[in-house]
């Protein structure tokens, strides 16, 4: 049974679609303001918690903002002035990427030089929910959560197979389409070519007639 429970750990952790990222922001004035955003994909109505754990402290001449939005333009939340553990959770409303975006403004009156550490984890559909609730709430064993957890992430990368597949047909279609364009342009095109060669066959010839060259 333990052999058991730590094969499925080790294969969560194979299929985990959670990512870490370590960065630090460089303070700059608001005129010269460059977010640093990073991207995720997530498909629709997918659970995302975003957690955010910033060094420093308020008033130490750097204000930090957080922006979450996606490419379709929906935006899932923002945080102002954020400083230690921010956590943000959402439900996609469409297949899209998102951005999670970090400005850190320099308080007037500052030097150059200051920055924060960042520590971003993002935790996509199975990784978000919260299995130790469930399990309390369920009465579950360990193993039957696991296995729940895995049915899910299982269930999550068939929708990704699924998406990348109608995604390959899309991109198909539209380049078996340019190709349709393309060729009945390129006949067009010729057909205008000898339309105009024929007309200027005809046109030379009737006016080396008309001044009697012919």
């Amino acid at each position: 049974m333990k052999l058991f429970s730590h094969a499925s750990a080790l294969l969560l952790t194979g299929l985990s679609l959670a990512t870490a990222l370590k960065f630090d922001i460089a303070a700059q004035p608001a005129h010269l303001l460059k977010p640093r955003c990073i991207r995720n994909y997530v498909g629709a109505e997918t659970l995302v918690v975003v957690t955010a754990t910033l060094s420093g402290s308020k008033g130490d001449g750097q204000t930090v903002n957080i922006d979450i939005k996606d490419t379709v333009g929906n935006k899932y939340g923002k945080t102002k002035d954020a400083v230690g553990e921010t956590r943000m959770a959402f439900t996609s409303h469409a297949e899209a990427a998102f951005d999670v975006c970090f400005e850190n403004i320099l308080a007037d009156g500052r030097k150059l030089g200051l920055a924060r550490s960042v520590e971003l984890d993002v935790d996509i559909g199975a990784d978000a929910r919260d299995w130790n609730a469930i399990q309390a709430a369920e009465k579950l064993k360990p193993v039957e959560i696991e296995l729940r957890r895995i049915e899910e992430v299982v269930s999550e990368i068939v929708n990704q197979m699924e998406y990348l597949r109608r995604r390959e047909q899309k991109l198909r279609d539209t380049n078996e389409s340019t190709n349709e364009r393309v060729k009945y342009f390129a006949v067009a095109v010729m057909l205008t070519l000898v339309g105009l060669g024929a007309w200027q066959v005809f046109y030379l010839r009737a006016y080396f007639r008309s001044k009697h060259l012919i």
